[in-house]
């Protein structure tokens, strides 16, 4: 007799992330403790032993609850049952750029990155599932973020692997249950000061009943189909931003500062908004704008200093950077001269 559905499908998402993995690698879960990551943990031991890799688990304590210590090393202490070895707990400071969401997600991901590489992993896995990929939709949608964020989540971000997001929460949940484990629920998770939780508990169940069932499966599939276009938008504006910032001497004395990002607004002026936007973004996060504060706004800025030339002083944008129209150029840099067209 095979395991219950809920835990084959669950193995054979993982099965699948893991296809191609060179044999004796090492993969990481991510784990909470949560029926997401507890079901992803222990589907990744089952299924790296029998692929020829191995398996071990990363659990991150954000030191905000009493007690996460003891938790963390509850999971360690799970972790060789799984088959999942080596198993540490990690344990950072949360600080306050960008709020608590934000300021947990980074200090996460960099402990997660920071542990990945001290034990050679070839990847890290994260349990986020078809319903967290939902929530992040409408959030982007929400702040008008753009076809980049309504994308959602990758299933594969450089170490990253997010094998469940073909997979709703009742199927981790069901999986736990069919293998004996009893997932920890993080009071923050029903916490309404945090945005998302208000999504998750509110906005989507609303969604449901005035819309009917499988609202998350198809802002899911939204989010695929505004990866596929962004992704090929992105490349479009990868050249775009070569050939506008080029090599010659003659951009780089405009600029005329270390770190000065300089384009040249004719190869600009010709390009669709949704691309030459894109490059704009990319020279400001290249001067130094920091990628979570530049928003739509800052960028639309810029864009009339081609779209709208009329003369226009320095445009701010986060990070101290200005941006200036010199000479029939864009320069981006933290004190640029004053614009000349």
């Amino acid at each position: 007799m095979g395991p219950p559905p809920a835990v084959a499908d669950v193995r054979r998402a993982v099965r699948l992330a893991l296809d191609g993995m060179a044999p004796g690698s090492l993969v990481l879960v991510a784990c909470s403790g949560g029926a997401d990551s507890l079901a992803l943990a222990a589907a990744t031991g089952f299924v790296a032993s029998r692929a020829g890799l191995r398996a071990g688990l990363l659990t991150v304590d954000h030191d905000l609850q009493p007690g996460s210590a003891d938790r963390a090393a509850d999971l360690v202490r799970l972790a060789p049952s799984l088959g999942l070895d080596p198993a540490e707990a990690v344990r950072v400071h949360v600080g306050t750029e960008g709020g608590p969401e934000a300021a947990a997600r980074q200090a996460r991901y960099a402990a997660l990155s920071g542990a990945a590489e001290r034990l050679g992993a070839a990847a890290v896995l994260l349990g986020h599932t078809r319903d967290d990929q939902a929530e992040t939709v409408l959030l982007g949608l929400a702040r008008g973020s753009g076809t980049r964020s309504l994308a959602g989540m990758p299933a594969r971000a450089g170490l990253y692997l997010r094998p469940l997001l073909g997979l709703g929460r009742r199927t981790t949940a069901r999986a736990c249950e069919g293998m004996g484990l009893k997932p920890w629920d993080d009071p923050h998770n029903l916490d309404p000061r945090y945005t998302r939780v208000r999504v998750r508990t509110r906005l989507l169940p609303a969604l449901e009943d005035e819309l009917g069932p499988g609202v998350a499966e198809a802002l899911a599939r939204t989010a695929d189909l505004c990866r596929d276009d962004a992704d090929a938008l992105d490349a479009w504006a990868g050249r775009a931003y070569a050939a506008a910032a080029g090599r010659d001497s003659a951009l780089s004395d405009i600029g005329g500062e270390p770190g000065a990002v300089v384009l040249a607004v004719r190869e600009l002026e010709g390009l669709p908004s949704a691309v030459r936007r894109r490059v704009l973004r990319r020279a400001a996060i290249e001067a130094g704008a920091p990628p979570g504060t530049l928003a739509a706004s800052h960028v639309l800025q810029v864009d009339r200093l081609i779209t709208a030339w009329r003369g226009q002083r320095r445009v701010e944008v986060p990070g101290g950077i200005g941006v200036v129209r010199r000479y029939g150029t864009l320069v981006f840099a933290r004190h640029p001269a004053s614009p000349i067209s």
